[in-house]
């Protein structure tokens, strides 16, 4: 009798689990409101860098630079001048590979060197939740480059596999790469528009704003070396730095807010794994 109540406990164990986890629309939702923070370039934003309520994701002007002029598009279910129209497997292959419906390239700020890193089921999940949001009829003008683009970003991505979240320093790795792309504004340019991985996250980027001009921070030990753990999840999450100042935009302080206690773990983990710059 013991064995049989055993069995059924772990049965309804088991169910309760089920029941609990985790649907690709609740794993994209706390992706792109979280981490992945899509609405940092595609959501209209305020002096502060705060999303303009009712806007999300409807898309803006983000840079305005020698080398190009950049705007995010509307990425909301809009079918005239949203993604409404696109199938899941070309929203994947646009946001996985750079490449749009009718072919042609979408180029920088989108950093498609970490985005070609995106998991299968964490891209479906992102999908899943951009399907879900509220259409908005915003049109936009198409993005200026006045530097060439590449033929594309590398061949064709057949399937990525997220790594176990049991392996902190890797999960970090991914969060900070193919899923925030922290690494893409907190690491130098070389002179060819590529990122010098070898001084990844040395910072040194220049932002210009509605809120005047930022400079992305060494994210290595060489300058978060003396920070307790507290104090960097406190600059990720609220835009407060260890001395007290206010941070600037565009860090996506008001997604980064809703990081996991998990993953902002692994997130810090990683950076301490880095090596000084």
């Amino acid at each position: 009798m013991r064995l049989i109540a055993l069995s059924l406990a772990c049965g309804l164990a088991a169910t309760v689990a089920a029941a609990r986890a985790e649907t690709p629309l609740e794993r994209g939702r706390m992706l792109v409101e979280g981490v992945v923070a899509c609405g940092t370039c595609h959501s209209p934003l305020d002096a502060t860098g705060t999303p303009l309520p009712g806007r999300a994701l409807a898309g803006r002007l983000v840079e305005d630079i020698p080398a190009f002029r950049a705007v995010a598009p509307n990425i909301t279910p809009d079918a005239a001048t949203g993604i409404g129209s696109w199938t899941d497997a070309q929203l994947a292959k646009a946001i996985r590979e750079g490449i749009r419906p009718d072919g042609t390239l979408i180029g920088p700020p989108m950093p498609f060197a970490f985005y070609r890193g995106l998991g299968d089921a964490d891209l479906a999940a992102i999908i899943a939740y951009l399907r879900s949001l509220p259409a908005v009829a915003q049109a936009h003008e198409r993005s200026t480059y006045r530097i060439p683009l590449p033929p594309a970003y590398g061949p064709p991505v057949a399937s990525v596999t997220a790594p176990p979240e049991a392996d902190r320093v890797a999960t970090g790795a991914y969060l900070a790469g193919p899923l925030g792309h922290c690494l893409d504004c907190h690491t130098p340019m070389l002179e060819g528009g590529e990122r010098d991985m070898t001084k990844r996250g040395a910072g040194g980027q220049v932002f210009e704003g509605p809120w005047g001009q930022s400079v992305a921070a060494n994210i290595t030990p060489t300058h978060l070396g003396a920070w307790s753990d507290a104090e960097i999840e406190r600059a990720i999450r609220t835009g407060v730095s260890r001395d007290g100042r206010r941070l600037s935009p565009p860090m996506g302080f008001a997604y980064y807010a809703n990081i996991t206690p998990a993953q902002m773990a692994a997130l810090i983990a990683y950076l301490r794994s880095l090596p000084p710059a």
